[in-house]
């Protein structure tokens, strides 16, 4: 399928308001937001991590309200049980036909929605963060032998502290290869910092988050229309190729005790689809792929105990692997 230029341009200029629409209540963090885009268009739900207080919640919030879409909040803790995630079945016995010792019903949780915020998913035990795993990969949840599909557009954002954080805990693996990207967010800079006070402080009280400016920008319709685009952007042999090699090098590089499996791969393809449209481009290039791999990577893949006490991260190894696989260039 040929993208229509009109359509294309089109497109870039929602994504460009949608943008803006999100940074009057995210200070700086370009970087972010972008990448935040690209995953709504690849349809990949997104990882957050970062230090308390730098914004991850905010992040996932003011997007969910630039979007005119369903969104539901949990709040992950450790006494959360997986049913509080994706519902359960109750005994109705209310009168009705045949029913006299009455029926189950489906009380449907919160998972049934477009935009699911997952707060500190890492404070539950692993069961519990495990219940997001169908819905993630299949959009369905399987409650008590029935089968329920989830509305579409389906994204996971999720907000997660350091595992060094005191009283978090690991997410499965399973769970990682889930998310699309992994974005890590840092301390700001320093005009950053006092843009941050000055707008989260001016005219309003106690610590609500700055949301009031923000409007929603794209409905249902909209998002998967851009979605539908993006898949439709086309990728050379070439590139694909590209995204192979460098996930087959995570495998044996130095330093990297688990490399990164053909999700990965597929993520890179996916995440350069979307960084292209986001662009108004109707073709993925080898730095598109690039431009992603740190997000789709640093989750699905382990740093050897080795670089560990070396002081080495997996950013770190992760750029120089990339500088080491030739891209193709013609």
């Amino acid at each position: 399928m040929q993208i229509n230029p009109a359509d294309l341009n089109r497109a870039a200029e929602v994504l460009a308001a949608l943008r803006n629409e999100i940074g009057k209540a995210v200070v700086g963090q370009r970087e972010v937001v972008e990448q935040a885009l690209i995953a709504l268009l690849a349809s990949g739900h997104v990882l957050i991590e970062g230090l308390p207080g730098l914004g991850k919640t905010l992040l996932a919030r003011a997007l969910a309200k630039a979007l005119s879409l369903h969104h539901a909040r949990i709040q992950f803790t450790p006494d959360l049980m997986p049913s509080d995630i994706t519902g359960h079945a109750v005994l109705d016995t209310s009168p009705g036909e045949g029913a006299s010792l009455g029926s189950l019903r489906v009380l449907r949780g919160p998972v049934f929605t477009n935009i699911l915020l997952a707060d500190e998913i890492n404070r539950a035990p692993a069961r519990t963060q495990s219940a997001l795993l169908e819905a993630m990969q299949e959009y369905q949840v399987t409650l008590d032998g029935q089968t329920l599909p989830l509305a579409r557009p389906f994204m996971v954002l999720a907000t997660q502290n350091p595992l060094d954080s005191e009283g978090t805990y690991p997410l499965p693996e399973a769970q990682l290869d889930r998310f699309l990207f992994k974005i890590e967010i840092s301390y700001p800079p320093l005009a950053d910092e006092a843009a941050i006070v000055v707008r989260t402080t001016t005219g309003q009280s106690g610590d609500q988050l700055p949301l009031a400016g923000v409007t929603p920008r794209l409905d249902e319709r909209n998002v998967q229309a851009l979605q539908r685009m993006a898949a439709h952007v086309r990728v050379d042999a070439k590139v694909v190729d590209y995204a192979v090699h460098v996930t087959r090098a995570t495998r044996g590089w130095p330093g990297l005790s688990i490399g990164a499996g053909p999700r990965a791969a597929i993520g890179l393809v996916r995440a350069a689809r979307g960084a292209a449209l986001l662009v108004a481009r109707d073709f993925a290039t080898p730095d598109d792929v690039k431009h992603c791999a740190l997000p789709v990577l640093r989750h699905r893949v382990r740093l050897a105990p080795d670089a560990q006490l070396d002081g080495r991260t997996t950013d770190e190894l992760l750029g120089a692997l990339l500088d080491s696989v030739e891209a193709p260039r013609d």
